[in-house]
This record gives C-alpha cells, sequence and structure tokens, in this order.
C-alpha cells in the first residue's frame, strides 16, 4: 500500500513538473513576440512624430549612393573682432548609416538604421598670430521627412577649445562645454524648429522644400558659441528666388544684425556655390557690421576615407587647399 501510495506520488509531481516546465517553455517562446509587438508600437509611436519618407530620385540615389563622398573648397573671407580674414573652408557631403537611438554612425547593416546626408563643414583661417580652427557635422536624414537628428560643432583656438551637440529627441537636447566661465559646462532643451545647420543639407536634396516667408529658426551652433549667445530660436524672414543658373536662400533674422544668404545651382546635384553671413563683429561700441564670405575654389568626389596615405596629399593641391 504505502510503495502504491508512493508511486501516485511520484507520478504527480512528474507531472507538475512537466506542467510547469511546459509553461515556462511557452512563456519564454513567446517573449519575443511580445518584444517584437513592443518594438513595432514604439516605432509606430516614434514615425509618428515625423512627416512621411519622401522617394529619392535616381539622380539622387546615382550620385549619392556611388560609394564617394563630394568634397568642395572655398575660398573663405571670415570677420573676427571686428577685421576680415582670410582663409578657407571645405564642405564635405557624403551619405552613411545612422543609429537613431544613440545617433552616430552605425558600424553595421541594420533595419533600425536611418539614411543621412552628412556634412562636414570645415572653416580655418589666422587671427594675428594664432590660428582658428571650427568644424561642424549634421546628421539629416536622406529622406526629408524631419530634422536633423543631430549636429555637433568644435572650435579650437590658441585660448581654448568649446564644444556644442545638438541630440533631436522628444525636444531639442543641447549640451555645451566652454573653457570661458560664464559658459562652461551647460545643459538645455528647446522646442523644436528648424535649424540653420540643417538648411545646407535641405538644400542637397530638395531645395524646393525650403520653408520661406515667416519662419522660426535656430541660428547655427557656430554663432552661439563664436558670437557667445544664447542658444535660442530667433524669428526670421526667408526669401528663395532663382537668377538663371542659380538659386538664392536669403534669411534674415529679426531682432539681430545677422543675414545669411546661400547660392547654390539650379539644378542638381544643387552644388553650393557661395555664401555670405552679415553680422556685428568686434567688441562693446567698436563692433561693426561686417559680411563673411565663402565661394567655391573646387570640387572632388571621392572615398577620401581610403585616402590617408601620404600618396594622396596631391589631391589637396587638387582642391586648392593650402592650410
Amino acid at each position: 500500500m504505502k510503495k502504491w501510495l508512493r508511486f501516485e506520488v511520484s507520478v504527480v509531481l512528474f507531472a507538475l513538473v512537466i506542467s510547469f516546465l511546459e509553461g515556462c517553455k511557452e512563456k519564454t517562446s513567446n517573449e519575443p513576440q511580445d518584444l517584437a509587438l513592443n518594438s513595432e508600437v514604439a516605432s509606430s509611436s516614434n514615425e509618428s512624430k515625423t512627416s512621411a519618407k519622401k522617394p529619392l530620385s535616381e539622380d539622387f540615389k546615382n550620385y549619392w549612393y556611388a560609394g564617394d563622398a563630394e568634397i568642395t573648397s572655398y575660398k573663405l573671407e571670415q570677420a573676427r573682432y571686428g577685421e576680415l580674414r582670410e582663409g578657407e573652408a571645405v564642405l564635405i557631403f557624403v551619405t552613411e548609416p545612422f543609429l537613431p537611438d544613440v545617433q552616430v554612425k552605425a558600424d553595421g547593416s541594420n533595419s533600425n538604421n536611418i539614411p543621412v546626408l552628412k556634412l562636414n563643414a570645415t572653416k580655418k583661417y589666422l587671427t594675428g598670430i594664432y590660428p582658428y580652427s571650427i568644424m561642424s557635422s549634421t546628421f539629416y536624414p536622406v529622406h526629408n521627412n524631419q530634422h536633423a537628428i543631430k549636429s555637433s560643432l568644435s572650435v579650437q583656438e590658441w585660448c581654448g577649445q568649446v564644444y556644442m551637440q545638438l541630440n533631436n529627441r522628444d525636444n531639442f537636447e543641447i549640451m555645451s562645454h566652454s573653457y570661458f566661465e560664464s559658459e562652461a559646462d551647460q545643459q538645455l532643451k528647446l522646442d523644436k524648429a528648424l535649424l540653420e545647420n540643417e538648411i545646407w543639407n535641405k538644400i542637397r536634396i530638395n531645395p524646393e522644400g525650403l520653408p520661406t516667408g515667416n519662419i522660426e529658426i535656430i541660428p547655427s551652433l557656430e554663432y552661439f558659441r563664436v558670437q557667445h549667445k544664447p542658444v535660442q530660436a530667433y524669428a526670421a524672414t526667408a526669401i528663395l528666388s532663382k537668377n538663371g543658373a542659380v538659386t538664392t536662400y536669403a534669411i534674415d533674422y529679426s531682432g539681430t544684425d545677422r543675414k545669411l544668404t546661400i547660392n547654390f545651382s539650379a539644378d542638381f546635384p544643387y552644388q553650393i556655390e557661395s555664401w555670405e553671413e552679415e553680422f556685428k563683429s568686434g567688441f562693446g561700441a567698436n563692433a561693426k557690421t561686417m559680411v563673411s564670405k565663402g565661394k567655391k575654389m573646387k570640387t572632388l568626389k571621392t572615398p577620401y576615407w581610403k585616402q590617408n596615405s601620404n600618396k594622396y596629399i596631391a589631391l589637396r593641391d587638387s582642391l586648392g587647399l593650402k592650410i
């Protein structure tokens, strides 16, 4: 009798264990489906904050996905400390995959990657004995359906260096680091508005989509740091006009002395031909309105990231670069 009871108990316990294991197995097998569903919900939520993707033209695909970057050099006249400085500017446009969450270039292929048109813009000029080096990077979706995902700026000169970064999340999240006590380490959030930094990318994708009339716009990160202005959006008036083979986009900022004019080719690939930037330069009562200018010298389409050997230095000559 006792043996029979022990056998029944064993059978019941075995059944309970099997039932428990099967329950765990079923739950485990469902977890990926739940995660996938949550991912889809999150994805749908994020996509609702953007407009529909704009289709890419065959011209765009053939030009920007040929495995090259477009490098264009410019003769620079830069106003700084109340004087004009001669220098060089370079605009480097290239497409690449971008991770939307951590907001950096993706190392590999992933279905979540966002294709962007990246602009690295550099300026180099001398202020007396010491040099200035400025670089900004802006990552803008090629489908032209949202603001730039990220924009950053670094400035180096002999007094010190500054760094600034804008990330596009629920708001624009901005961080800034400076060697100046009054600016030091800052973090803030801004409501979203047109970014001056993203205008250059938008021109290369679809200039007809540029906003005109009365607009709200956040000036370039360079403007805020070099002019030591608080970060904010400004009201402005924007005009898009065409004169033969050149189209002009002009922005007049209200309440400031700042004006920006960008001239670009009227036909694809809408290359930036020149720009003018008007603002006050100098200190205090001695500050005066001056105009910085960039004028195109040479353009080169090449995979520069593969050309870091000394034998490629001659390519800088083909761009007319000396600094």
